[in-house]
This record gives structure tokens, sequence and C-alpha cells, in this order.
């Protein structure tokens, strides 16, 4: 999952752009993931990684490697950014690089 597998066509690139670029997109995701998704075109398969949160299957389906991280702050918020905030650790945990402890 490098930035040569990004599929610039994949709805899921343009879903997370403009959601982190226009309020009102992010507050009807939050209110309505499933409106939103279909509003933007997803795919079956993209449609199934969004709802599992399963940031990985994304990123193999083409999401840009930038967007991965912002996609945790989606579903997370991305105030008080820091490597243990929610949305860090749901990065983590969907990308595999959760500590063992």
């Amino acid at each position: 999952m490098g930035i040569r597998d990004t599929d610039k066509t994949l709805p899921s690139n343009r879903m997370v752009f403009e959601l982190r670029r226009d309020e009102q997109k992010y507050q009807a995701f939050r209110q309505d993931m499933e409106a939103s998704m279909s509003s933007f075109g997803l795919g079956e398969d993209e449609k199934c990684a969004w709802r599992a949160m399963d940031i990985e299957a994304l990123g193999k389906l083409g999401v840009h490697p930038y967007f991965l991280p912002q996609i945790s702050r989606l579903f997370k918020g991305g105030a008080r950014n820091h490597n243990d905030s929610d949305a860090a650790r749901l990065y983590a945990e969907k990308m595999g690089l959760a500590s063992q402890h």
C-alpha cells in the first residue's frame, strides 16, 4: 500500500478529501454514513471497509496513503492529536501497528 497503489478514481479518495474540508458534508457523514457513501458513489467493497472502519482494506482498495490516518480522524475526531489519541489508536489497531503488551 504505497503511493503507486493509489486509485485516483476511487470514490473514497474524493469522499475523504471533501469530508475533511467541508463541515456540512462531514456532519452529514457523522449523522448518516450510508447516505454519504451513496452520495459519493462508493462501491460495495468500499462501503464494507468503511462500515468496519477497516483502514487497511481501504488502503488495499486504493485510498491514498495520506488519507489513511485521516480516516481514523473522521471516526474519532482530530482534536488533541497525539500518539495516544483515540484516532491514533484506531489507526494503529486497524493497520496492525498496535503494540503487543
